[in-house]
């Protein structure tokens, strides 16, 4: 049950991170130019991806730190199926583009996400576990 909840709350992070790539698009890049604004987007997304994880431990109920980092590696390998199987197989971009977001040396820092993804879960329950 508890991935049941896990994925369907990473569902609901997908959607998230649709609506913050259009907001990327629509608003950060014609104001910040390409570069600033992925580093914004980025940073946004991961902000968004703790507080949905914050909002929703409670409902997923690890009952364990390990079983919040069983769900964090969970939204991890999630993410990272969707990013190349759908952007290769269903938008159709090549894998050098998919490949690009890693590259750190050009302020690509999309790997900040995948960290956001698998932290989150464990940083929610520790902080949520402080505030009872």
């Amino acid at each position: 049950m508890m991935l049941a909840r896990a994925i369907a709350v990473w569902l609901a992070l997908m959607l998230v991170a649709i609506l913050n790539g259009f907001l990327r698009e629509a608003l950060l890049i014609p104001w910040l130019g390409e570069r600033a604004a992925h580093v914004a987007s980025t940073l946004i997304l991961c902000s968004l991806i703790l507080f949905v994880a914050w909002l929703s431990i409670r409902w997923i109920r690890p009952r364990s730190h390990g079983e919040a980092w069983t769900v964090g590696l969970t939204w991890l390998l999630l993410t990272l199926a969707f990013e190349f199987l759908a952007g290769h197989y269903v938008f159709g971009y090549p894998w050098q583009r998919l490949l690009a977001d890693y590259d750190l040396s050009r302020g690509r820092i999309w790997p900040l996400v995948l960290v956001a993804s698998f932290a989150a879960p464990a940083l929610a329950v520790r902080i949520r576990g402080r505030s009872e």
